[in-house]
């Protein structure tokens, strides 16, 4: 695309991210005073790379911007640029260690950072290593954001012998039940955490934040940080719809 052709489509994002509603061939037209020709070969661009999408009475509606979370996008940047501030918030109030994870295609754990407080005696994890999911908090809430058929699927094939699937599907119910998990005795000798959902406006889970410290001094506190992380949870699914609907993204069901 020429230097004009990309001024021209970022000039039609941001003013399709203005709008409320749909909108027109004409009225995109009228608008940017662009020729009829032109603005139809942009629509039809942003409309193939699944940003804006057109109705059947032939308007235009922009659903998502770039890097925001789709079916075929995860947004991780986007919602750790919407998160990490919650998260650093959460961090320094209960003086324990902070993460946001989120579940890859292959079904394994990835952390996207990782926030230390400000204390001698902490706990510390490498990030750059991706964890199996049922066997972290992070990871079993993750999992309950599945569909059955496709928790089946990975308990089928990813659960090792040595692993009791009847008890993972367990925990996996009970992180949906109950809207978080709570895993006071982890894969990390000494290590506890407690994991809540960051939900999308249609009600996915497309991330978690994660809060884990020493066992003793978690399951000490307990009450208080699972409080404190399912808070977290619920302003980062709040910030992630603002920041949707106010670019005009629908919710998906």
């Amino acid at each position: 695309m020429s230097g004009r052709g990309a001024e021209r489509i970022l000039d039609l994002v941001e003013w399709l991210a203005s709008r409320s509603e749909a909108v027109s061939l004409v009225e995109v037209v009228q608008a940017l005073s662009l020729p009829k020709s032109s603005t139809l070969l942009l629509l039809r661009t942003l409309v193939e790379a699944r940003y804006v999408t057109r109705q059947a009475d032939g308007r235009y509606l922009l659903i998502r911007l770039p890097g925001e979370p789709s079916e075929a996008n995860s947004g991780w940047g986007t919602i750790l640029r919407v998160a990490e501030s919650i998260l650093r918030e959460t961090v320094a109030a209960i003086e324990e260690t902070g993460f946001i994870a989120v579940l890859t295609d292959d079904r394994q754990v990835r952390y996207l950072n990782k926030i230390l407080p400000m204390r001698e005696i902490r706990y510390d994890r490498d990030i750059a290593t991706q964890r199996v999911a049922h066997y972290v908090a992070s990871g079993l809430m993750l999992l309950s954001g599945l569909t059955d058929e496709d928790l089946e699927a990975y308990l089928r094939l990813s659960v090792s012998e040595e692993d009791d699937p009847g008890a993972i599907s367990a925990r996996v119910s009970a992180a949906r039940r109950e809207g978080y998990v709570a895993n006071l005795y982890g894969r990390v000798e000494g290590a506890a955490g407690v994991a809540a959902p960051i939900r999308d406006p249609a009600g996915r889970i497309v991330a978690v934040v994660n809060v884990s410290g020493p066992r003793e001094r978690i399951a000490n506190n307990l009450g208080r940080v699972t409080e404190a992380t399912v808070e977290a949870g619920r302003r980062a699914s709040e910030a992630l719809s603002r920041r949707m609907f106010k670019s005009g993204t629908p919710a998906r069901n």
